[in-house]
């Protein structure tokens, strides 16, 4: 195991091979630039790759805890959107350009940006090579670089979205999420089909929510009689909580929404409105599916510059950390957090909130050379919408067991979860999570329960 840590602890600077080798104004002005661009190295004492939502609230936190200069986040994007959105746009709730704020305005003013990709790590040497060419030395590394939408592993399926008469949709990303709402508009009858894919995904939740909220939706607009809502997953069971996945049972029941379980898109022939899905229980077996509307969810992966990097990660493309500390297992200097980790929880932004305080007192730890011993204990959160005013709120951990904020019974449909979801914990992830202060509702929760022991 690779125990060594850096000695010292340098500030973040720039150093330009042009600035440490004086040449004369005609050189400097015909060669300068492409000096930037191949010699530029930066030091820094922590690097966190990914500006999203693990990679924002570690990146205040420690900027703040370590002082300006000492942090650099490396992300590409100029925008960070609050994803958890994604499906009150589809429903039509919300509008995309309340989605997001810009990257400037989010990331902390004591950490440096690098608005560049990471294209290769090293962790033998310490380094994260950037697209515009840099190489970033670093004391300390976080990965929170999240997962990718891979709609291109589906044959037919980018065809289909980017062609706006097709009816084939999805909320996962920025760039189609808008377009599901107008797919809803003009169905009217047919069969409208929701996938889950056969792979981890971000917020496992969310297909089923905008399945909910379409149903809603067609009643409203007195069109369900005329609508078959069928939703095809490729999991055994609609939920891995089997106190929240008894409740959605008698939900689909109830509003006569058809599951089918163990069966995964393999394909869209947008020109024939049919989606061709694979029992995964009979590999080889398809069935082909005549659909209205299609809505998507597309596989995910770990990201490239992270899966080609095989001594970061598992057989399976994750960054490799304890799932309890959030450590790397071989990098004593390396932590994960939110996304890109090998962690067994669900994958949601609640994930990421509980995670973040466990990765910096334990990072902090190491620092300061000792042992991390903050506990991750897989709290997951996941807000399941099932109509334009209501919500289930599941909490869990990862032994799949509740773990419930509120003194009610959560696995209810209730307009108070709708609220919160809808118009509070946007506020509470800008305000407080993108800031570094929001750890999850771990402390909301102890209150509770101590109220709660003193009413007996």
């Amino acid at each position: 195991m690779n125990r060594r840590l850096p000695g010292t602890f340098n500030q973040c600077q720039r150093h330009l091979f042009a600035s440490s080798h004086p040449v004369s104004p005609a050189f400097s002005t015909r060669f300068l630039s492409t000096s930037r661009v191949n010699h530029e190295r930066q030091e820094c004492q922590v690097l966190v790759v990914g500006g999203g939502t693990g990679g924002c609230a570690m990146a205040a936190k420690l900027s703040s805890r370590l002082g300006s200069n000492k942090v650099i986040v490396l992300e590409p994007e100029d925008k960070h959107y609050y994803q958890p959105m994604f499906t009150l746009i589809g429903g039509g709730m919300k509008r995309l350009d309340q989605s997001y704020k810009q990257m400037a305005d989010v990331l902390p003013k004591k950490a440096k940006w690098v608005k560049e990709k990471a294209v290769e790590f090293d962790p033998d040497n310490n380094t994260v090579s950037t697209s515009g060419g840099k190489t970033i030395k670093y004391d300390f590394l976080v990965i929170a670089t999240g997962l990718q939408l891979k709609y291109e592993k589906i044959p037919g399926l980018v065809e289909a979205l980017e062609t706006p008469e097709s009816n084939v949709c999805s909320i996962y990303s920025p760039k189609y999420v808008d377009h599901v709402y107008d797919c809803l508009r003009r169905t009217y009858k047919g069969n409208v089909i929701f996938t889950f894919p056969h792979c981890p995904i971000k917020c496992a939740g969310a297909p089923q929510k905008i399945a909910y909220i379409s149903d809603h939706y067609f009643r409203k607009m007195g069109r369900r009689d005329d609508v078959n809502v069928i939703y095809n997953t490729s999991l055994p069971v609609i939920f891995g909580v089997k106190h929240y996945a008894d409740a959605l049972m008698k939900l689909v029941e109830k509003r006569n929404i058809k599951l089918n379980v163990n069966r995964n898109l393999v394909e869209v022939r947008s020109s024939e409105n049919i989606a061709v899905f694979e029992d995964l229980v009979k590999p080889g077996q398809l069935y082909e599916e005549k659909y209205s509307m299609l809505h998507v969810t597309p596989p995910m992966t770990a990201p490239d510059v992270v899966a080609n990097c095989k001594q970061l990660v598992t057989p399976t493309g994750f960054v490799d950390v304890d799932q309890m500390t959030l450590q790397h297992n071989k990098y004593t200097n390396v932590f994960s957090i939110g996304d890109s980790a090998c962690t067994p929880n669900s994958k949601t932004a609640a994930a990421a909130a509980a995670q973040s305080p466990v990765v910096f007192k334990n990072l902090i730890a190491v620092i300061e050379g000792k042992a991390p011993t903050d506990i991750y204990d897989g709290y997951s959160s996941c807000p399941i919408v099932t109509g334009y005013n209501s919500c289930i709120l599941a909490e869990f951990d990862y032994t799949l067991t509740p773990v419930e904020t509120f003194p009610i019974d959560q696995a209810k449909e209730r307009y108070s979860m709708f609220f919160m979801k809808k118009e509070l914990m946007p506020v509470l992830y800008w305000k407080l999570m993108m800031k570094g202060y929001w750890n999850g509702p771990a402390l909301m929760r102890k209150m509770f329960s101590i109220l709660n022991f003193n009413k007996k």
